[in-house]
């Protein structure tokens, strides 16, 4: 299997590429083409059959990533969408994101704004950096992509301007076609007149779009729904064997094994902090795993329940009661006099405590490996080609260069998948057992050695008035994941765990007009493995600080949605989405018909609501529970609206927005990882369910239309959903839920 058997598209065929190698660069472009193939562009092919393929560098993990690139380069070039495919793009400097400095720019004023982007695109760029997360995967690439559509766009219309003898300024593209008043020409009947000088330094972009914000059918639907669709785990190559692995304990060294005779094609791979079996199918390996007799040197400081301790002593040496000098913790904010603001009466406490969480993707950590002559080929599902080449090549202690990742599609990531160990494992088992091997960790070994969600502790002190929050005090204590991720994947240099705004993302610049505002990030400390969870900071800080606004507004004895409303008159975009879920589901509050029902039935029906900003979106949401005596209360509806900025395509933003809603209640409602002994406590689903389609809500979204950049989509469902289940908890019960998760296994 190879990139060109990767190809999703409506037609098949060979042709023609249009590529950056004929502009003036620094570097060649390393996308292979097929034989009769010839590069124009380093992002876009043109068949000999007017098949317009594009190269996407971006891992599909069910986001719809590739449609939505290859849609950007569709409108801007004139494709027909019948004919249009991608691949996934190599590794190389074309190909490294260029969005990596997004986070470190959002709020900055130009020039540095462009300054800071421009530095982090030479970063990524010289080290080939390729890798998918924090939802920048529109945001970073729409520019670049549109650039070169334009480019080819351009070229082909001066190809036909010559045949045609007319300005080529008056020529068009629509629909696969070159277009002069009744004068059409496919695209393919022009790519050998092309001329590389063509090429336009500063293409000239579109102003009237023709397919982007289109709800066009995705490009990897009909390989999913029929089944041909090559996830990581469905990669077969000749002579292949398979690999089952036992990790034990977190952080703990192979001291010695022992087995019986194994069984004839079974071999067994000994490293230092695994042990595999490898036969000839999945199965026949796992059984005899579990037969061996594992010894382990456990770490150091083995991982249990005194991780979540240390979250929370970390926040306990803040102190009690409030004292506005004389934190542990770090202020990233300090804005106007809080301690004025906070003294006397009417000061609302509150401490709120989320778990340690897996990331839980349905296809397990999974490689497949092939070490030949010192080279090695990886086929896996991961986010970053980039950092899965680089463990591999640190494990194999050979160069990076002889090793060449090719990316599949991903049964889920979620930041998990950025990771490369896996891939590094294979090619250890690859090289010792000298034949081709897939390593794929069982269920169990999944959660046990996953990069986790970091547990969190927070403490909030305000004052509220009818009028909005005049006094706003947050100690968080977290650990620095962005530390723990850099330590393990780009090496000691990349810093150590600091206090810092980044690790409380979404805590620290609020929607609301607070005069009065201090955020503090105590970190805690923590040995367990961290790593990116989807939607990262906000995945905590949307459910304490949309929590804390609601006790606020009940201390005040406002309703929540014209509390929030009140403190967004300078921020526009948020008061309309807020509106407009307010408008879609509201009254807040229990319902009007709650006190019929109680008296026939004892039900409540109660709705919360939540707005959070992440990644360059904004996200309301609206959730309604049904509390019935001695049961557990169920999520029945969730209404969401969302200003994402200019849409590419409405069915992804809708079915992103609420994919993000049922993980983030999955978690919400039952997800907690645990330790003891080293190991973790929930080793399969029974112990870490998902929300099954019998319980999942109906959720109604609405997208709010924005003629701004585009932001993120793939994040921002997930942060709201939690403290709106909560606040709606509150109206029906009374009380509030402050810990994650509301309902533990």
């Amino acid at each position: 299997m190879n990139r060109r058997t990767l190809l999703v598209a409506a037609v098949a065929g060979g042709g023609l590429a249009v590529g950056w190698a004929l502009w003036p660069r620094a570097s060649a472009v390393n996308w292979a083409p097929a034989p009769g193939d010839t590069l124009l562009n380093a992002y876009v092919k043109i068949g000999a059959d007017g098949r317009v393929v594009v190269a996407v560098a971006q891992a599909e993990m069910g986001q719809g990533i590739w449609s939505a690139l290859a849609q950007i380069v569709a409108d801007e070039l004139g494709a027909d969408w019948r004919g249009v495919g991608v691949e996934p793009a190599p590794l190389g400097p074309d190909y490294a994101n260029p969005g990596l400095a997004l986070g470190a720019a959002a709020g900055l004023s130009e020039p540095m704004r462009s300054v800071v982007m421009a530095a982090g695109q030479r970063v990524a760029r010289f080290f080939d950096f390729q890798i998918t997360g924090g939802s920048n995967s529109v945001r970073a690439w729409e520019p670049p992509l549109r650039a070169a559509a334009a480019a080819a766009r351009e070229m082909l219309v001066k190809a036909a301007a010559r045949r045609w003898d007319v300005d080529w300024q008056e020529i068009d593209t629509a629909g696969g076609f070159v277009t002069y008043k009744a004068n059409r020409l496919p695209f393919h009947a022009l790519v050998g007149e092309i001329d590389p000088d063509d090429a336009p330094a500063d293409p000239e972009l579109r102003t009237n779009g023709r397919l982007a914000g289109q709800a066009l059918l995705r490009l990897d639907v009909p390989a999913k729904v029929d089944g041909s669709a090559r996830f990581g785990i469905d990669v077969r190559l000749p002579g292949l064997a398979y690999a089952a692995i036992d990790q034990g304990p977190i952080g703990a060294r192979v001291a010695s094994h022992s087995a019986s005779a194994l069984p004839a094609g079974v071999s067994i791979v000994a490293q230092s902090g695994f042990i595999a079996c490898v036969a000839d199918n999945w199965f026949a390996a796992h059984k005899v795993l579990k037969s061996l007799s594992i010894k382990w040197q456990p770490a150091e400081s083995a991982a249990g329940p005194w991780l979540e301790a240390a979250v929370r002593g970390a926040l306990a040496a803040d102190g009690l009661p409030f004292r506005p000098t004389g934190t542990v913790g770090k202020a990233v904010r300090d804005d106007g006099d809080v301690a004025m603001a906070l003294a006397g009466s009417g000061v609302v406490t509150a401490e709120y405590g989320l778990p340690f969480l897996a990331h839980a993707c349905l296809e397990p950590m999974t490689a497949t490996a092939r070490v030949v002559d010192g080279r090695v080929e990886i086929w896996a599902p991961t986010q970053s080609a980039t950092l899965a080449a680089r463990a591999v090549a640190q494990a194999l202690e050979i160069d990076a260069d002889k090793v060449v990742v090719h990316p599949t599609l991903l049964g889920g990531g979620f930041g998990r998948k950025v990771e490369g160990d896996a891939c590094a494992q294979a090619a250890l088992i690859a090289r010792a057992a000298g034949r081709p091997v897939q390593l794929i960790w069982s269920r169990e070994e999944d959660f046990a050695h996953d990069m986790y969600r970091p547990a969190v502790a927070a403490r909030l002190h305000g004052k509220a008035t009818p009028d909005g929050i005049s006094g706003w005090n947050a100690a968080i204590a977290v650990p620095d994941v962005g530390a723990a991720f850099a330590g393990r994947n780009i090496g000691r240099f990349a810093g150590r765990p600091a206090a810092g705004a980044g690790a409380i993302e979404g805590a620290v610049d609020l929607p609301y007009a607070i005069p009065n505002l201090r955020v503090q990030h105590i970190l805690a400390d923590c040995t367990a493995p961290l790593g990116f969870w989807r939607s990262v900071g906000h995945s905590f800080t949307g459910f304490i600080v949309e929590s804390f606004v609601d006790e606020l507004a009940a201390s005040a004895a406002v309703d929540p949605g014209a509390f929030r409303l009140a403190m967004l008159k300078d921020r526009p975009r948020h008061a309309a989405v807020l509106a407009a879920v307010l408008e879609m589901g509201g009254p807040l509050g229990r319902d009007a018909e709650s006190a019929v029902n109680m008296a026939k039935t004892g039900a409540v029906v109660a709705r919360g609501v939540a707005l959070v900003e992440s990644f360059g979106s904004i996200v309301a949401q609206i959730a309604e529970v049904v509390a019935v005596p001695g049961e557990r209360p169920r999520v029945s509806k969730v209404w969401a609206a969302v200003d994402c900025g200019r849409v590419i395509n409405p069915d992804t933003v809708v079915a992103q927005i609420e994919g993000g809603i049922v993980y983030g209640l999955s978690a919400a409602l039952f997800g907690r990882i645990s330790f003891s002994g080293g190991r973790v406590e929930q080793d399969n689903f029974h112990a870490y369910p998902l929300i099954t389609m019998a319980d999942c809500p109906e959720i109604d979204v609405r997208i709010i239309p924005s003629a701004a950049d585009p932001g993120g989509i793939g994040e921002p469902g997930t942060p709201p959903i939690a403290p709106a289940v909560a606040n709606a908890l509150f109206a029906a019960s009374g009380r509030r839920w402050r810990t994650l998760p509301f309902f533990p296994a």
